[in-house]
Formats: structure tokens, sequence, C-alpha cells
């Protein structure tokens, strides 16, 4: 073990509130490999990563780091011995430089100052290496969601580590930001750094992967080079049966217009510019297009999260008012949005809170006091259709998974009873299990009259689960598709359409 392996976990288990969460899991890294972690979303993957850093402690195990036994006491520890993580969400402080949150806790020092010219240089040194192209002054609430995650990840790599985590890496970054952050990982490789691979998206896996280990409820189900493994193999060891198919059969049928959009422009930047379009009953609308193209600022300017320049929108021939999302919720609109950190989830509450909040007012009693009662039979319901792992309804959702905490989210719009979904993303950070389980939801709403649009940066999903798929560039509606009728490269090139010849195309 010492003269193969870089780190070597034996028989790790983790309980939480007498849920066991890791049962004798075991993992070995080889030295200049990519070791991808797979499992659905509540498998323990995360847990397992943060009993390494130190965040948790394990219940019973071993790590082995070079030959060495070890715990470390916390992330502190394990940063200063050659172990960093990259975490799924990210955690900075937005007010201060990129230089300041890549030092932090260990700025370089002249006499009693902080040495604020090396840190500079420091910094512009190690973007070299990376071939990351920021200004080191810049503020990190300047930054897009993809630049930070950059910052982050040069930040693990700043401690000169043995071993980092990236703990889905690629869940906001661009095609082109992606293919950099492979370049780093094969710089890394090269070094002889040894690098936990966790991530959903099968593509990737195959791309950069040297072994693959899957984790299926906390237990340790395989490990296989990857040259022994297919798409169908690894699916049928994450999930424990096979997925004949990535999609469901599209059973929903449209029916008549039900909502239209006409001349929609939103005041601020980034600007959407005159859309116009119709979404029919039981009807599955894809939004795609390239980043930057407008998608998201769409549907936040339809659920009123977004101020309007100009345009008007009917729900059955009636124009509505949904100047601002309170009025949205009363016509019958729900946003699921984009950053489920940020903009989805209350953190350090419960599931039954963050269930029923969007329909808070549904149970006031008599008296105006909340119908306790009714929002814990309503959170059981939740938790039992959307098939949510969790310990009970009073686990704080931070404690989730990702794809657990997306299903709460979408739990607690269902709760609301919509007649039009506004689902950003829905599916980033899901396993593929969880991702079918989700498309059959989407589906069977539809099949009841609901009117669906889904923003996706994944094509496949467009072109599996919708009906018609609209595609937006720089601002504009480009053009829109019949999903049987059409091809990616289509759909490209109608994302490209309005793109200025000096603007770089980020798929």
């Amino acid at each position: 073990m010492q003269n193969e392996y870089l780190l070597s976990i034996k028989n790790v288990c983790k309980s939480f509130a007498g849920v066991t969460v890791l049962k004798n899991v075991c993992l070995n890294i080889r030295p200049g490999t990519v070791h991808s972690l797979m499992g659905e979303n509540g498998a323990g993957k995360s847990t397992l990563m943060k009993c390494l850093f130190g965040i948790y402690k394990q219940d019973a195990g071993e790590f082995f780091f070079q030959g060495e036994s070890f715990n470390f006491t916390d992330p502190k520890h394990a940063l200063e011995n050659g172990v960093s993580m990259v975490h799924q969400e990210l955690n900075q402080v937005t007010k201060r430089t990129i230089s300041d949150n890549i030092w932090l806790g260990r700025y370089p020092q002249k006499g009693i100052f902080v040495d604020e010219k090396k840190m500079y240089n420091d910094t512009m040194d190690l973007f070299k290496r990376l071939n990351i192209h920021l200004d080191p002054r810049t503020r990190l609430d300047k930054l897009s969601v993809s630049q930070r995650q950059m910052v982050e990840i040069a930040k693990a790599v700043s401690y000169d580590a043995k071993i980092i985590v990236l703990d889905e890496p690629t869940s906001s970054l661009t095609a082109h930001e992606v293919s950099m952050l492979f370049d780093i990982m094969k710089v890394l490789k090269n070094e002889g750094v040894g690098i936990v691979y966790i991530s959903h998206k099968m593509e990737e896996i195959f791309e950069v992967s040297d072994d693959v280990t899957v984790l299926r409820d906390g237990s340790h189900i395989g490990t296989e080079r990857i040259e022994n493994l297919t798409m169908e193999k690894i699916v049928n060891m994450m999930v424990g049966r096979d997925l004949d198919n990535r999609f469901p059969p599209k059973t929903n049928v449209p029916g008549e217009v039900h909502m239209s959009v006409k001349n929609l422009t939103t005041k601020y930047k980034p600007i959407v510019q005159n859309a116009e379009f119709e979404l029919r009953k039981g009807e599955i609308l894809g939004i795609a297009g390239l980043v930057g193209a407008g998608r998201t600022e769409l549907v936040e300017a339809l659920f009123g999260a977004r101020t309007l320049e100009t345009g008007e929108i009917y729900i059955d021939g009636n124009l509505i008012d949904n100047s601002n999302p309170h009025k949205a919720i009363n016509n019958k609109f729900a946003l699921l949005t984009e950053e489920r950190r940020e903009t989805g989830i209350y953190p350090v509450a419960d599931i039954t809170f963050n269930s029923c909040i969007s329909n808070i007012k549904e149970y006031k009693n008599k008296f105006g006091l909340l119908d306790d009662k009714k929002m814990k039979d309503d959170t059981d319901v939740q938790i039992k259709s959307m098939r949510i792992k969790t310990p009970n309804r009073r686990e704080r959702i931070r404690n989730l998974s990702g794809g657990n905490q997306q299903k709460v989210i979408i739990g607690r719009w269902l709760l609301t009873q919509p007649d039009i979904l506004l689902l950003d993303e829905p599916t980033r950070g899901i396993d593929v299990g969880a991702k079918y389980e989700i498309y059959q939801l989407i589906i069977e709403l539809a099949k009841k009259g609901k009117s669906i649009i889904v923003v996706s940066s994944e094509m496949p999903e467009l072109l599996g689960i919708t009906n018609r798929i609209m595609v937006m560039s720089n601002g504009r509606i480009s053009g829109t598709v019949n999903t049987e009728e059409t091809t990616q490269t289509e759909i490209f090139n109608l994302s490209t359409k309005y793109l200025n010849n000096n603007e770089e195309a980020e798929v």
C-alpha cells in the first residue's frame, strides 16, 4: 500500500442521527491519476471526502496518506498537510479581492504588514501556471460563478497539495472553462498529484478518469480502471438496475395556447430583447442557448424577478401582472432557480420550513396561526413522493445532498399547485437515477395539463424531454424548433445567430 497508493481509505463508517451514511468504505488513490468517485445523490460521496478533509470525524476506519496513518482535525490541518478540496457549493469572501481569497489565513508579510506586492506576484505566477486570465485585484462579487469556481480551484492548487478533491467542479463552467480545468488536471497529474473527481456527467468521467469507484447507499460497490467500464455498467453499479433509456417516453400531448408573451424586454443588463413566444397547456418547452444568451434572465422576467422595460404576458388570452414574484405566485407561476444554494434553499432551516414556505398562507388556521400538523403532513407526503433521502422532516436542508435539496425545492413549488413551472437547470448536480425520476415527474405534470419551461445546458436533456425547443442568442429569441425534427447542429447554429464577430461562443 505504501508504495502503490498515495492515499488509502480503509473501512470508513459514518452515521448521522442514527442514520448510517457510510458503511466500511474503501478507496485507493494512485499518484498521478484521476480517480472518479460516483454514486447517486445521498450515496455518501461528499460525506466520505469531508471525513478525509477533517470536516467530519469518522465513526470507524482509517486513512493512510503517503504510507502514514492520519486523521486531520480540521480543514486547515488538511490543507497544511497536502490535501485540498474544492467544494460543490462555494464558500468565499465575496467583498474581498481574488488575491485575498486565495491567500486568506496565510498572507505574505513584510514586517507587521501584508506584503501586497508579493501576494499579487504570487497570484499572477499561479494564474500563469494554470492559464487563468483574471486580475488578482478584482473583487469576487464582480466575477461570474464560473470565474469564482476557477479561483477556488487555483486556491486548492496553491497549497502544493498531493491530493486534490474536486466535488462537481464543472457544474457552473462553460465548455471552454471545462477544457481549461482538464488542462490544469493534466498538469497536476504530470506532477504526481492524485485527484479525486466527483461528477454526475458521464462524458466527463470517460474523458478524464483513470480509475472509477462507485458508492451506493453508503457502501463500496466496486472500483475499476476506466478502460474496463461502459456507461451502462457504471449506471448499473450506481442504481443497482439497468437504465435501458436515459429518458422516459414523452406521453404528454400539448393542447391549446396557455401563455402568450409579447415584446418582452428587460430594463437592466444583461438584457432580454423583444421576446415573443407561446406556451401550450401540457407542453414542455425547452430553452437552449450559449452561456450569456439570456435564458435565466428570461424566466426570471416571466416570474417578476427582473424589471421589464416593455412586455405583456397573457394567460388564456387575459393580460396579467407579474411585476413581482408575489404576484407571479398568485398567478400560478413557480420558478426553480439555477443557483440552488444562493436563491433556492434556506440552509439553516429544516425540510418542513423549506417545503412549506412558498405556500405559507395555506397553513393559517382560523386564528391566524400556523397549522403545524398540516405542514408536517404535507412535508411527509413530499418526502415520500419525491423519494427524498433524509432521517426525518426536521433535518436541516443543508445536511442533504444536492440532489435531495433539489427535490425538496421542487416539492415546495408543487404544494402551491402552479399552472406554469419555470425550471432553470432542474437536474444540475443530480445523478442519473434521480434525473430519470425528475424527468418522469416533469412529464407527468405536463400530462396533467401543466405548462412547463425547462432551461438546460445539457443538449441531450432538452432533446430527450421537450416537445419544442426555443433557442436564444445574445438576449434574443433566434428560433423555435420541434424537438422531434431538429438536430444539435441546427440548435447550435441558431444559438450563434446574433453573436457579434468579436464575441466568443461558449457552449
